[in-house]
């Protein structure tokens, strides 16, 4: 699945903002949530999971992030980048200033261990399609760093 930022907005440029996802994510894993593979670019990420209840378990991960992102926001004053979480907010969301998360998910079913593959490489494989790196698993907010051996920064399910 991939959820994306209102308007693809760079929000993940520094280590506090992603540590908030990775809050969220290592609680989600104490409830059930399996975490296959991830990156975590400026705007976006790629997430393959499962538990009992993806989608709520994915609902409340943009629930609380979101909350925690703009509270962030706001406590570091970043007037840009919430003036353009406020402009861009959808009309229906008339009960909040801002939106952070695009809305959806784009979640896509994983059948078979080569389409798991194949969607694994996907995921490592965008830093360095951006030109960020020169090896997936040098990107430090990916995966690929545990699928190479090396410590990552979030514990993933490597059997599947």
């Amino acid at each position: 699945m991939t959820l994306t930022v209102l308007h693809w907005i760079p929000v993940f440029t520094r280590p506090d903002t992603v540590n908030i996802l990775f809050d969220s994510f290592r609680y989600l894993a104490n409830e059930g949530l399996c975490i296959y593979a991830y990156v975590i670019l400026e705007n976006h990420l790629h997430l393959i999971a499962q538990s009992e209840q993806t989608d709520k378990d994915i609902a409340r991960f943009k629930s609380y992030t979101s909350r925690k992102l703009l509270a962030y926001l706001q406590e570091k004053n970043v007037k840009s980048i919430l003036d353009q979480l406020a402009f861009y907010k959808k009309a229906h969301k008339g009960d909040r200033t801002y939106q952070f998360w695009q809305e959806g998910v784009h979640p896509e079913l994983i059948q078979g261990e080569d389409m798991m593959r194949q969607k694994i490489e996907y995921i490592h494989q965008n830093p360095v399609k951006r030109g960020y790196v020169d090896k997936a698993e040098h990107w430090r907010y990916s995966s690929a760093r545990n699928y190479a051996g090396l410590d990552g920064l979030l514990e993933v399910c490597t059997q599947w």
